[in-house]
């Protein structure tokens, strides 16, 4: 009897280890699925896009907006569209593709961009671009208030005092630029190539992207 109940229990145990081994594997699974093909989380390692994101905050990107790619390739599958202007863009950096660089989608393809001081202009058409007052929030110490603009608060920026500021639309969605103080800025201008996009970071003096590097394939983002 009694070697039938050590059995018993030795079985038990086995079922229960199984049981939380199916349990773990299923979840492993179901967050590496989500993780390839739903969303990812990303830190934001730099100030390239102050003031809409703060170094160190923390996003989730959808990854199933542009389609769906192979695990670890640029291989897509299913292609659903393309980026819009004014999308913020997670992307694969073309000059050092181990890293992620976030920067906002400025020109599409066939696009000619021209810049010119702090005017950005898109296919001959300049972006609405209106300057804003920036205070610092009494309230909160860690944060913006905007005094005449459609957004009204953004996340603190140290030397904020030294930035100009902007609430710029793309595709009548608004978003705060700055741009810094009595900086003198060269004429540029480009042609986005088919299937590569432009991109800008909204702390635009202080931003690596397309103006430095050049385009983002599609392949990349």
């Amino acid at each position: 009897m009694s070697e039938e109940i050590t059995q018993r229990t030795k079985y038990k145990k086995k079922s229960t280890f199984r049981e939380y081994a199916e349990a773990l594997l299923i979840a492993a699974l179901v967050a590496f699925t989500i993780r390839a093909f739903v969303f990812e989380a990303f830190k934001i390692p730099s100030g390239s896009m102050l003031p809409t994101l703060s170094i160190g905050d923390h996003i989730f990107v959808n990854k199933f907006e542009y389609g769906l790619r192979v695990p670890f390739t640029k291989y897509r599958f299913w292609e659903r569209k393309g980026p819009k202007r004014g999308d913020v863009a997670v992307f694969i950096y073309p000059v050092e593709e181990g890293k992620d660089f976030i920067k906002r989608v400025v020109g599409l393809p066939g696009d000619t961009i021209k810049l010119e001081g702090t005017d950005v202009f898109v296919n001959g058409k300049q972006l609405e671009q209106k300057p804003v007052v920036v205070l610092q929030d009494p309230d909160n110490k860690r944060r913006l208030v905007i005094k005449n603009g459609t957004i009204r608060h953004v996340p603190y920026v140290r030397g904020w005092e030294n930035f100009d500021f902007f609430e710029e639309k793309i595709n009548d969605h608004p978003h705060i630029v700055q741009y810094e103080k009595f900086m003198e800025r060269h004429l540029m201008e480009f042609v986005v190539p088919k299937r590569q996009y432009f991109m800008m970071g909204d702390n635009r003096d202080n931003s690596a992207d397309s103006r430095e590097w050049g385009f983002v394939p599609m392949d990349n983002i």
